[in-house]
């Protein structure tokens, strides 16, 4: 049975294995479809070829076609399972080819680490809590100096999990077997005012599109709504937060971002994270009204 043509479209939307059945993935292609009609495809990164050829970059499908990248690409990746050596080497393809990225592999990249965006957001000036985090040696040998209390996360996760609260570095002394050993761990100041709640918001192009004050249940010290917190929407509410969020989605250098804010006593923001596979819930409509506008004006 001969394979169907490969769809040839101005505006992709461009799905890692692992995000192609979530939510947000299949309200983006129902969405885009309906705004932009053959001018959008959706499009799974493990149905490309990279190449070069003749000394110029190449793409093809999986029957050896030659491919021609779009014009836009909206990215959706899984950060905890991404590859530098996979995905983002396809994205710099497409980037090379002239596609237009949202969001583009260096911010992707970034993002991927937590201490990487923390680099980032620290040489900009921006505030974030005091961290402290190793390369080589085993944690229970990088507790020297580490905030006490502490949160103690994996560089690498989402959703709220490998996070956990440490009374005092000896605590994380006897627990430190119990962290993975293939990826490094943050020892963060433990910002108790906001315990249990985080600003979430939502940046595109520049212009924060949704806020929501999010809320953990039964106590927790994580407001995600994969652990059970809730979100109450408040655009307006804290503006300097709102103008925060959008510096810190720019200096990372993301299009579309989720940024997570904690709330200082003195009544000021501290960045907590930046994240580049951002979620929201299909009565966020906003979010992908501002999508669609941004693709629309790189299309015209």
């Amino acid at each position: 049975m001969a394979q169907e043509p490969f769809p040839e479209a101005e505006l992709w939307l461009l799905l890692g294995r692992a995000v192609q059945d979530s939510p947000v993935a299949k309200r983006l292609g129902r969405d885009f479809a309906e705004a932009f009609g053959s001018r959008f495809a959706v499009v799974s990164t493990d149905s490309l070829l990279l190449g070069v050829t003749g000394g110029k970059l190449s793409l093809y499908d999986l029957t050896g076609r030659p491919v021609t990248p779009p014009r836009v690409a909206v990215v959706r990746l899984a950060m905890t399972s991404l590859s530098s050596d996979r995905e983002i080497t396809l994205l710099r393809q497409l980037q090379a080819m002239g596609t237009e990225l949202i969001n583009p592999p260096d911010a992707v990249l970034t993002c991927v680490n937590k201490f990487w965006q923390l680099q980032r957001l620290a040489e900009a000036g921006l505030p974030v809590p005091d961290t402290r985090t190793y390369t080589d040696t085993r944690p229970d040998r990088a507790l020297v100096g580490i905030p006490e209390p502490c949160v103690v996360k994996a560089v690498r996760g989402s959703g709220g999990h490998q996070v956990f609260l440490a009374r005092d570095a000896a605590m994380v002394a006897d627990v430190q077997g119990c962290l993975r050993p293939d990826v490094p761990f943050l020892f963060q100041r433990y910002v108790e005012h906001s315990h249990g709640r985080d600003l979430r918001v939502i940046v595109v192009d520049g212009r924060p599109v949704a806020v929501g004050l999010r809320t953990a249940s039964n106590g927790l010290m994580q407001s995600n709504v994969s652990l059970g917190g809730t979100v109450e929407p408040c655009p307006g509410r804290y503006p300097v937060a709102e103008q925060l969020a959008v510096r810190a989605a720019e200096e990372v250098g993301l299009v579309l971002a989720g940024v997570d804010l904690l709330f200082e006593e003195d009544g000021t923001f501290t960045v907590c994270e930046v994240n580049a596979n951002v979620r929201w819930g299909a009565r966020v409509t906003q979010v992908t009204e501002a999508l669609i506008a941004a693709c629309a004006g790189r299309l015209t």
